[in-house]
Parts: C-alpha cells; structure tokens; sequence
C-alpha cells in the first residue's frame, strides 16, 4: 500500500474483523466483532460501504456461501489486503513508539 494513503481507522477496523471472523467473515459477522471490541455500536451501512471500497480497491474479495440455507457475501483479506493491514499497523507502531499511554490517562500529554 506504500503507493496509496494508508488506511483509515475504520477501514482498519473492518479489515481487522475481517481477517478475526475468518470463514464466517459476511457483514453482520464483521459488525458485531468491531462492536464487541469497540464496545460501542457500529452503522451496519457503514460497514457494508467501507467493505464495497476496499474490495474496489483490491484489498478484500468477496463470495457468496450458501451455508445454512441463506446466500451470504463472504469477505476475506486479498494479499494486497494482508499487506496494507501490516503497514497500516507498522505505521501506528512507529508513530506511538517512545509514547506512554499511561501519561495520557493520567492526565499528564
């Protein structure tokens, strides 16, 4: 993804779901992942528009599972995905190294 801005932390976000609900990665999957991990609740829209762009752009590549009966869109990580995640995460790795989080929560920046 070097040619490319980096991903978005919501893109992120959706990337990481993603590639943490595996074979069962369809929408609703990948919106209760973020949710259960942000603790907070996530636009189903959102999540379905965010996850049209990056399979545009070649970072996830979708199909449809017929498990159970019901036809669902399955995502899944492209190797361009994989490594625009690593990079993105890199990138946060360089930007918080020698940053003590627990300055911040104390009120100290």
């Amino acid at each position: 993804m070097t040619d490319d801005a980096p991903l978005g932390t919501f893109e992120e976000q959706v990337m990481v779901g993603v590639l943490r609900t595996g074979a069962d990665a369809y929408g609703m999957s990948v919106r209760r992942e973020i949710e259960r991990v942000r603790a907070r609740e996530v636009a189903f829209g959102a999540v379905y528009a965010t996850l049209d762009r990056r399979e545009a752009t070649g970072l996830v590549a979708s199909s449809r599972s017929t498990g159970g009966g019901a036809s669902r869109r399955v995502f899944r990580l492209t190797a361009a995905g994989g490594r625009a995640l690593a990079e993105s995460w890199a990138m946060r790795e360089r930007l918080w190294h020698g940053v003590d989080p627990r300055r911040l929560l104390a009120g100290e920046g």
